[in-house]
């Protein structure tokens, strides 16, 4: 019945359609990674849990997706870095986190081909930054202060590319303390950007590998290190998650369907959340690519550089700091 289909009433629909009449019951396929309780009950016995063939196909990008992805980050990392020379001559305690954003804003507005901010800007200075998602606002502007972190997280909408970085800058000196947990928040980042894993592996289990260093530390960060991220679409597309949570598990479908493959892309954004006090994040978006026949390896898309005034060196290992030193070059 075609009025079905047209009405606004989801519930209704999957009770009609669950039971339509047939004399050989056909299942009602839903993803179960997107679908409400309400619709899986409503659908019943007809129902049937399946990943959704389309956004699967979508997570891998062609190769004229990757092409425009790869262009589009070059051009943010030139307005990201404009910023961030802007910042470094300015009067630092006499801006706001909104100071910031705006700022930020004006500078990849100036790029062709900009459409706007892929997701609103997380702009948090000193306890603001202890908030994983917090969200500037009018009333929570707070001014910097000498010795403040700001996480700083951003992106962009560009023709056929989504980017999304996160970067921790200063406010004058900061203490021996902070540097030591900045550098083992990179340490993670650069140790998931230099793995390489088999073919049918799962973000779940490589989330560890960002963590490791914290958790030598007896620290932990409250939130994924890895979320998908669409070709000029959403910031947050799955299937790609690099997270604690086993999603295969928790959507009841084989591990397969959530392994990364070639042409995926998705965010490596270690952090670290001193309460009340400080922030720190490390994000760069990454490309899967096939290193060997069974093997795939990542590609690192973000091209903006970390403040190497926050890098304990001697915490780095000779791997860590040559990839340091290369990316640093590369972005140059």
């Amino acid at each position: 019945d075609i009025e079905i289909f047209a009405s606004e009433d989801r519930e209704g629909l999957c009770r009609a359609l669950a039971q339509s009449p047939s004399s050989v019951p056909t299942p009602i396929q839903y993803d179960p990674a997107s679908t409400s309780l309400a619709l899986v009950e409503a659908l019943g016995e007809r129902g049937q849990p399946r990943p959704c063939p389309i956004r699967a196909a979508k997570a891998v990008k062609n190769a004229t997706e990757i092409a425009a992805l790869r262009a589009a980050h070059v051009a943010d990392g030139k307005a990201v870095t404009a910023f961030l020379r802007w910042f470094e001559q300015a009067d630092k305690t006499q801006l706001t986190e909104l100071d910031l954003a705006d700022k930020l804003a004006d500078c990849r507005a100036a790029v062709p081909g900009y459409a706007g901010p892929s997701f609103a800007t997380i702009s948090g200075a000193g306890p603001n930054g202890s908030l994983p998602h917090y969200r500037v606002s009018q009333a929570s502007n707070r001014r910097l202060r000498e010795g403040d972190f700001v996480v700083l997280d951003s992106g962009g909408q560009y023709p056929g590319a989504t980017t999304d970085v996160t970067r921790t800058l200063r406010v004058g000196q900061v203490s021996a303390e902070r540097r030591a947990h900045f550098t083992l928040v990179l340490k993670g980042m650069i140790a998931l950007t230099l793995q390489q894993f088999p073919v049918g592996t799962t973000g779940h289990q490589l989330d560890v590998l960002a963590r490791a260093a914290l958790w030598n530390a007896g620290l932990n960060y409250p939130h994924g290190t890895g979320h998908g991220v669409g070709a000029g679409l959403s910031v947050h597309e799955a299937p790609p998650n690099l997270s604690p949570k086993n999603l295969s598990a928790r959507a009841q479908t084989a591990p397969g369907d959530w392994a990364l493959k070639p042409g995926m892309v998705f965010s490596n954004e270690p952090g670290y959340y001193h309460p009340g006090a400080y922030g720190i994040r490390c994000e760069n978006l990454m490309l899967v690519v096939e290193q060997a026949p069974g093997w795939l390896r990542l590609e690192t898309l973000t091209k903006v550089p970390f403040d190497e005034s926050l890098v304990v060196w001697e915490l780095l290992t000779r791997a860590e700091a040559d990839w340091l030193r290369a990316y640093q070059a590369q972005v140059l």
